[in-house]
């Protein structure tokens, strides 16, 4: 039974440079779109009571406190659901904290990226470093006790000293949830095409990495997910959801979701998704072989590893004898360690953790 739900919000006032993600600034598009989107939920939402509930985008602090509330009345859920809108920092009022507060909205996720205002500036964030921490007082004041902050580490002209020192400020506010991203630049943005100077190489940004672990386990935050750290009993619920491959909805145009063992992808293209919500780009039923290295590819993301009696039982193997080369090798290198439960990759490990987990694909 589904336990989750992904809702993708497509609409942003301006584009950041380095995102490639599926956006656009057609606001005049939007109440079209939740029209939409309302049909496609009613259409596929099976009346679970739900886990999780994650609004992404996007930006979805876009929309109004009442339009948020119109996708929420038709999803069930209980004063246990984790519910999370992910806010841009200068969208965030106190009236609109409250607002989403009442809706029963539990968890806020920021996108900080960097304090460092003329690095803001340079990847075309809409916020400035104030308008961040004036958010996240704001939603304590408002009731939230449940806040995360994405931070970008690779950025131009950025150094590790100055990442570590976004990390000790985010800290001092009192947050309960750190997201770090490596810079990618990717096709479809515009660094893609006006390649910044001064840019960190993979050699920086693995450094930069290391140095955030032992920098955030100092202030007693648990790394749990390759890219997420967190105060204890502050783990994102949602994304442990997708890493525990467990099956998932996802609403919206680009969304990708996971039942009754399909994977589905929503179309990318704004007006075809308004145009046909029910149709999807593609879906495809899972083969066992897939099923299994999706278990161990996702396993391996989560930072106490994977767990080889449940894959034991799930796809009727013996894991430490059918991968036992693999296994031996990565030992010997110290990429791979043992735990009580099975495996798990060790910090030097999850700098290397492709070309690891490409070993384990058939």
């Amino acid at each position: 039974m589904v336990k989750s739900a992904y809702i993708h919000i497509p609409f942003c006032k301006s584009k950041c440079h380095y995102c490639s993600f599926i956006s656009y600034p057609l606001l005049e598009r939007k109440k079209d779109y939740l029209k939409v989107l309302a049909k496609e939920i009613n259409c596929y939402y099976e009346g679970e009571i739900l886990n999780t509930i994650y609004l992404g985008g996007g930006t979805p602090s876009i929309l109004e406190v009442s339009e948020i509330n119109n996708i929420l009345r038709i999803l069930k859920f209980n004063s246990n659901t984790e519910i999370t809108v992910e806010v841009n920092p200068d969208d965030g009022s106190y009236d609109y904290f409250r607002g989403l507060y009442d809706l029963g909205v539990n968890r806020i996720s920021l996108g900080c990226q960097t304090f460092d205002d003329s690095i803001l500036k340079l990847i075309n964030r809409r916020h400035n470093a104030g308008q961040v921490i004036d958010s996240v007082k704001t939603a304590q004041d408002a009731g939230f006790k449940n806040i995360s902050l994405d931070f970008i580490y690779g950025l131009p002209n950025q150094t590790p000293e100055m990442f570590y020192e976004d990390l000790k400020k985010a800290e001092m506010l009192g947050i309960q949830h750190i997201s770090l991203y490596g810079l990618k630049i990717e096709e479809g943005c515009y660094f893609y095409d006006n390649m910044p100077g001064n840019l960190g190489d993979d050699d920086v940004q693995a450094d930069m990495y290391l140095g955030a672990i032992d920098l955030l386990k100092g202030l007693s935050f648990n790394h749990y997910e390759v890219s997420n750290f967190c105060r204890r009993g502050f783990e994102s619920k949602h994304n442990l959801n997708y890493w525990q491959n467990n099956e998932y909805y996802g609403f919206g145009v680009a969304a990708h979701g996971y039942k009754d063992g399909i994977r589905y992808a929503n179309k990318e293209v704004l007006e075809d998704y308004i145009s046909d919500c029910k149709t999807k780009k593609e879906s495809r039923i899972l083969s066992y072989q897939e099923k299994l290295e999706e278990a161990i590819f996702l396993g391996f993301r989560i930072v106490k590893g994977i767990d080889v009696s449940k894959i034991n039982s799930d796809f009727g193997i013996d894991f430490k004898e059918k991968y036992k080369s693999i296994l031996d090798k990565y030992l010997k290198l110290n990429l791979i360690c043992a735990t009580q439960n099975g495996y798990a990759l060790t910090t030097q490990g999850i700098l290397v953790s492709n070309v690891i987990l490409a070993d384990f694909l058939e």
